[in-house]
């Protein structure tokens, strides 16, 4: 029996300029994962990491059930075990890596590697589709990780950053590469919500172990609990089916620049509520990220 191919395609329904609808999708997972970083920061006060992952990822699920469109469609046997790769690379993984991560590493630093998401996008999908992005993409790619690295740099050395930390944001980062160009036919062909529902469910049992020791290791806070919650529901239900939605209408690789608009938000809300200092080469880097992402929503053919 022929097996199917990794991926096949990475580029989305719509080639042309962003329409409303993916500006919309764009700029709604800018504010959600924006704002997790610092909801998460709060459920970590009183939290330990494997907890918050899990109320994260299973309040996720329980979000993206609740819709009937979401339980209505059934993925096919070929497509299914994609599917549960994708709960484990795109979800378990990641969001298991990350808060561990910082434990060693500053935010600064993880997100600045983070950033090279949409680079590692793009060049993943050249090797197995033998497609390059189109100029402008490919300048916005460079742009916006100039933007991301201008904006990490004020407060990259604040703390220790030791290899084990760096080597785990790789892999996570890595790991969302692989997946945004695995999700985007499967969004495609089913709809995002079932497919979300599907990835959710698979990292909730995945992580459920590390959840159980996190629980173990946490005391218990209101702000905390309600903290995690917000993530779970807004940061994982709605912004991974908004997500796969956007993946499939303009593509892995212009989708993935939300990795570069996510810390613009972060730090405005990191100003506004924490009342965080801003360097001016930091505000130089809001200004790349900006333009990276205007070049990446031009047409693509």
């Amino acid at each position: 029996m022929s097996s199917t191919p990794l991926i096949s395609t990475s580029h989305g329904t719509n080639r042309a300029a962003f329409t409303l609808s993916d500006w919309v999708l764009f700029m709604g997972l800018s504010l959600i994962w924006g704002a997790s970083f610092l909801l998460m920061a709060i459920g970590l006060d009183a939290f330990h990491p494997g907890l918050v992952t899990w109320i994260r990822i299973s309040f996720g699920a329980i979000t993206i059930s609740m819709f009937a469109q979401a339980r209505q469609t059934r993925i096919s046997g070929e497509d299914l075990p994609k599917v549960r790769t994708l709960g484990l690379i795109w979800v378990a993984i990641p969001l298991t890596l990350f808060p561990i991560a910082q434990q060693w590493i500053d935010s600064a630093v993880a997100g600045m590697l983070n950033g090279a998401t949409p680079i590692l996008t793009a060049l993943l999908a050249t090797i197995l589709l033998k497609s390059l992005p189109r100029r402008l993409q490919m300048i916005g790619l460079l742009v916006g990780f100039a933007g991301i690295v201008a904006i990490a740099l004020p407060s990259a050395g604040e703390s220790t950053t030791a290899a084990i930390g760096v080597v785990m944001v790789i892999a996570a980062t890595g790991c969302y590469a692989v997946s945004l160009n695995m999700v985007t036919p499967i969004t495609q062909k089913y709809g995002s919500m079932p497919v979300m529902r599907y990835i959710l469910w698979t990292a909730t049992i995945l992580v459920t172990p590390f959840g159980i020791y996190g629980l173990t290791q946490s005391s218990f806070a209101w702000p905390s609990l309600l903290a995690s919650l917000a993530v779970g529901v807004a940061g994982a239900g709605i912004a991974f089916y908004m997500m796969g939605k956007l993946a499939g209408s303009v593509g892995a690789t212009r989708a993935a620049f939300i990795t570069y608009i996510i810390p613009v938000v972060a730090l405005a809300l990191g100003v506004v509520f924490r009342d965080e200092q801003v360097a001016p080469i930091a505000i130089g880097g809001v200004a790349l990220v900006i333009v990276g992402a205007f070049l990446a929503s031009r047409r693509e053919i």
